[in-house]
């Protein structure tokens, strides 16, 4: 449900560290598909949570995949998660954290769901800098408000760094990440996905990477919380 989630997930993988067993989870997971690669490549249980995909949609790919002893298809809203606190060892979001992460006082709440040096991350659209005053000249026939929400890997440091309840171990743009946003929705118009996507893979093309790109960021969760 977005530029492909599969390739965000396995950046997040190079940067998380993974092992069987540990309790993961998925917050915007969309179709599942996300929750049932980290389940079969690295043997982590999978909470996979979202509010628009009902979990009866992802049941049956969960179970043909064959991860059902370890993908868990929940319903849930980002300020409303149904879990005990200090319950997972990593929680992950990809394409999604931006919609609603950017509030102030969210990391705060997250957190709490997260055991001392447990790990959060996200992959998200992003801009290369911040743009105080809007988008490139260039760029203004295709910008939606929406985009408001695309901040850079600076930005989103300072946003978790300045709780003090985490420790930001990374923050960073994936490396043409362009240039994966445009294929994917090529790959998209190729097969008939049912929606247009040709403005953006315009706004993509004139871009080139000067400004849109996905941020990653990875913090653990402090052990006092300070």
């Amino acid at each position: 449900m977005g530029p492909n989630v599969l390739w965000l997930a396995e950046w997040t993988s190079q940067a998380v560290p993974l092992r069987p067993g540990m309790r993961v989870l998925d917050m915007g997971c969309g179709k599942a598909a996300s929750s049932i690669f980290l389940a079969k490549e690295f043997g982590v249980a999978v909470w996979a949570a979202d509010l628009w995909i009902k979990p009866s949609d992802n049941w049956p790919r969960i179970e043909a995949a064959g991860v059902a002893d370890r993908v868990f298809p929940i319903q849930a809203e980002a300020h409303a998660l149904p879990f005990a606190h200090d319950y997972f060892d990593v929680i992950v979001s990809f394409d999604a954290y931006h919609y609603f992460g950017a509030d102030d006082l969210f990391l705060g709440y997250v957190a709490k769901f997260l055991r001392p040096g447990g790990r959060l991350c996200f992959v998200s659209p992003g801009v290369t800098e911040e743009l105080p005053d809007g988008p490139p000249e260039m760029l203004r026939p295709y910008w939606e408000w929406e985009f408001c929400s695309f901040h850079s890997p600076a930005w989103w440091r300072r946003h978790w760094e300045k709780t003090g309840l985490v420790e930001v171990e990374l923050a960073d743009l994936l490396p043409d990440g362009w240039r994966h946003w445009l294929e994917w929705n090529e790959v998209c118009a190729e097969v008939g996905a049912g929606f247009d996507l040709t403005k953006e893979s315009e706004m993509l093309r004139l871009d080139a990477g000067r400004t849109l790109g996905f941020t990653r960021v990875v913090a653990a969760r402090r052990p006092s919380g300070k």
